[in-house]
């Protein structure tokens, strides 16, 4: 058996670009057997041309049939799961004058539909086995509501949720479960903002942060740490307090162009 060979597996949802697709290549040039999903079918296979350890399986993760099947390749193909890393995402800037019905479904469909689409089949398997590994990437978007979060800041709260949720119990079934919480992250999807990004980091600065908290034990990694810091003070600042302070950002961002 090869050293590749003898990897385990591991799924990375949203890998077609940004974070997903960075982690795919970082565990490749490792000899991981990477199994890389996304709807654009063109991007995985360009990622997959990059690396014999990596595998596309392309798949809108809002449809929960296609999702078992394309499970159950992973597994038929590369072995059991071993690591799955939920990181489907889309981001619709939205506010009150914004808002669209269409894309707040579709943001929920994808974000949080999406990764317990993936969840399912998964972490069943897993619980049979008596062991495993998921990571489901979160935001600090989902600690509190902050200006053009709302679509995008409710599905990554009901994330932080769920996985506060169900860890306790797949503890206790052999299965770690951990929950990502990233910053701004300079990524195709945070290319599209007007607005200012505090403390953006790099995709390579996000990608050596996660790897380095999934070899840990503790249930959140959150970065970069002065907007960890920021954001958790927020949490539990008192609503009037907190609805002046996110006014004043509200103030200070760029005109709209129209």
């Amino acid at each position: 058996m090869s050293a590749t060979a003898s990897k385990k597996a591991i799924w990375i949802t949203g890998a077609s670009t940004g974070i997903g697709r960075e982690l795919a290549l970082s565990f490749a040039r490792d000899g991981y057997r990477v199994a890389v999903s996304a709807r654009s079918a063109g991007k995985l296979a360009e990622l997959k041309n990059s690396s014999s350890n990596i595998f596309a399986y392309a798949v809108d993760v809002s449809n929960t049939a296609a999702v078992r099947e394309a499970v159950a390749a992973i597994e038929r193909d590369l072995g059991p799961i071993e690591l799955a890393i939920f990181n489907a995402g889309i981001w619709h800037p939205m506010t009150a004058a914004t808002y669209s019905l269409e894309d707040a479904k579709a943001s929920m469909d994808t974000n949080y539909g999406g990764v317990i689409n993936c969840l399912d089949p998964v972490m069943q398997a897993m619980i049979a086995r008596g062991r495993g590994h998921m990571a489901i990437v979160a935001s600090v978007a989902g600690f509190r509501g902050l200006p053009k979060g709302a679509a995008y800041g409710p599905t990554k709260a009901a994330l932080i949720n769920l996985a506060e949720c169900l860890q306790p119990d797949l503890k206790l079934k052999g299965v770690q479960l951990q929950i990502i919480n990233p910053g701004f992250v300079a990524t195709p999807m945070t290319d599209v903002n007007s607005f200012p990004m505090p403390f953006l980091i790099t995709s390579d600065q996000a990608v050596k942060t996660i790897r380095a908290g999934l070899e840990r034990n503790s249930f959140e990694i959150v970065f970069p740490a002065r907007m960890a810091l920021m954001m958790k003070s927020l949490r539990v600042l008192p609503y009037r307090v907190f609805f002046w302070l996110t006014a004043k950002i509200s103030n200070r961002e760029p005109p709209q162009s129209t």
